[in-house]
Parts: C-alpha cells; sequence; structure tokens
C-alpha cells in the first residue's frame, strides 16, 4: 500500500512539475514572439489605429501602404543591394578563414597552437578602441570604401573556438595518418576529407557571420559616408529614427499632408518586416545544422 501511494505521489509532483514547466514556457513563447506578431499585424493595419496605438492582438482594417510605399522607395532598394553583396562576400570570406585557422589550430601535430590561440582570446578581451581603429582604417584607405564592410571583423574569435573544437571532436589525428600514409598534404586532407566532414559547423559560421552581417549597421554609420553605399541596416535606421521620408513622395499614393507622420508609423513596422523576411526565411533550413554543429563542437574544449 505504501509503495502504491509513494508511485501516485510521485506522479503527482511530476506532473505538477510537467505542469509549470509548461506554463512557463509558454509564457517565455509568448514574450518573445508577441512582439513579431505585434509588429506583423500592425504593417497591414490602417495608419491612423498605428499611429494611436490601438492594434494590440488583431490588425485593425487591412492596407498594405505601409509595403507599397517602401517598395517604392528607392534607397531600400539600394540598401537591399548593397546588404546582399555584403552578406554574401563578407560571409563567403569569414567562412574560408575561420575554417582555415580552425583545422591547424585543432591540430595536436601543429606545435604553436596554443600560443597562437592566445593571441586571438586576447582579442576578446582588450580592444584599441573606436579612435585608433578609425585612425588604422582611414589608413588604409577603407574609410568610405565599401570593402569596410567585408574585410573588418574576417574572423570572429567565438566562431573559431566552436570550429576548432569541431574538428578536435569529430576529426581524429588517425584519419589523417591514414592520408599521410597514402601521400596526402595537410591541404589535401583539409580539402578532400576535413570540409567534406564539417557541413554542420560550416552552416553554424555561414547563420551566425551571415546573420551579423545582415544586421551591421554601426560599420557602416561611423565609416561610409556615401548614402549608395550605405546597407539596408543603415536605410532603416534613417525611417525609424530620422524619419528621412519625403513628404512630396506620399502625393502619388493621395495622402494629405496631416497624415504624413502616420504613414512614417506605418512605414517603419512594414520596413522591419521586409528587412527582417529574408532571415526568417533561411533560419528553418539551416536549424538542424546549427543544433548539430553546436552540440557536438561542444562535447569536448
Amino acid at each position: 500500500m505504501r509503495k502504491s501511494e509513494n508511485k501516485i505521489k510521485s506522479r503527482g509532483i511530476d506532473l505538477v512539475f510537467d505542469i509549470s514547466v509548461y506554463v512557463i514556457l509558454t509564457g517565455v513563447l509568448f514574450i518573445i514572439l508577441y512582439p513579431l506578431y505585434l509588429i506583423l499585424i500592425a504593417s497591414i493595419s490602417e495608419p491612423n489605429a498605428v499611429y494611436a496605438g490601438e492594434v494590440r492582438f488583431l490588425p485593425i482594417g487591412f492596407t498594405l501602404l505601409g509595403y507599397q510605399k517602401i517598395f517604392q522607395e528607392g534607397k531600400i532598394w539600394i540598401g537591399y543591394r548593397n546588404t546582399i553583396i555584403y552578406t554574401v562576400l563578407g560571409t563567403t570570406l569569414n567562412v574560408l578563414l575561420t575554417m582555415m585557422a580552425a583545422y591547424p589550430l585543432s591540430r595536436k601535430s601543429f606545435k604553436p597552437r596554443t600560443q597562437i590561440m592566445v593571441f586571438f582570446l586576447v582579442t576578446m578581451y582588450i580592444g584599441g578602441g573606436l579612435i585608433p581603429t578609425y585612425l588604422l582604417l582611414s589608413e588604409l584607405k577603407l574609410v568610405n570604401n565599401p570593402l569596410v564592410m567585408i574585410v573588418t571583423g574576417a574572423v570572429t574569435v567565438w566562431n573559431l573556438i566552436i570550429t576548432r573544437t569541431y574538428y578536435q571532436s569529430t576529426i581524429p589525428e588517425e584519419l589523417y595518418e591514414a592520408a599521410a600514409m597514402d601521400g596526402g598534404s595537410h591541404f589535401h586532407f583539409f580539402l578532400k576529407v576535413a570540409l567534406p566532414l564539417s557541413k554542420a559547423i560550416v552552416a553554424v559560421n555561414v547563420l551566425y557571420y551571415g546573420v551579423g552581417h545582415w544586421n551591421e549597421f554601426f560599420t557602416a554609420l561611423i565609416y561610409l559616408r556615401n548614402p549608395n553605399y550605405y546597407p539596408l541596416q543603415l536605410v532603416i535606421r534613417s525611417i525609424l529614427i530620422q524619419n528621412t521620408v519625403n513628404p512630396d513622395e506620399l502625393k502619388d499614393l493621395s495622402i494629405l499632408s496631416e497624415d504624413y507622420q502616420k504613414v512614417v508609423e506605418l512605414m517603419k513596422f512594414s520596413t522591419i518586416i521586409v528587412s527582417s523576411f529574408p532571415v526568417l526565411m533561411l533560419y528553418p533550413f539551416l536549424q538542424k545544422y546549427f543544433v548539430a554543429g553546436v552540440t557536438v563542437g561542444a562535447i569536448k574544449g
């Protein structure tokens, strides 16, 4: 009787615990998703309702005016073009350098790997500061040069550590020794064996670096002067913060001058959706590689 009572009591405690966990996780999920949902419904609601703050849980009215105005903005398309270029070229450079640096640092046969890794780790805690960095990039002729969006921060130490750990845990030394017996060099082994076995960590790096480049605006804010070089995020900043939408450009949409601020408010939410859409669409395809790469790379340090 006591054993059965203890089992029933234990099941009751487990049930309460499970319910509590689900309630907490549901609350956390709501806190995370509600802002995204609010932005989405606000982007298709009437400008008057959005400006008055009446949109809470359901859209009020329906209009695509914000999206229509955004797609008529030439600077939005310029920003999109620039961001795509910066993201593709920058991510490619980032992934190549990170993979090429992580492989030798993961091999025990590479004697100075510990000393070199220390130099990388120091940069995580000590930086030169904004002014020295600006002076350096100015001497390198990278100020107001689109290359500054691609070559700066070419290797992130955190991604390097994850990639190195992944190589250590998944590419054993014995595998290289077998390839070396057949006359293969480290470079040949890296291209023919290590890299094809690293799809998961490559996807992780593509996701990390790609999102970073897509969301980058501070580098452009400091180092770029020509609006034709501005990435999408800097264009969005001008709309969200500075409201730099020409009221004369709204006449073709039959917008009264007194409704200008309301339309700009609607455009803010539409712009956020448009800028976030590519990343949101890309993540589901990389999610399985992302989880696999992080968990495998975290097995041992």
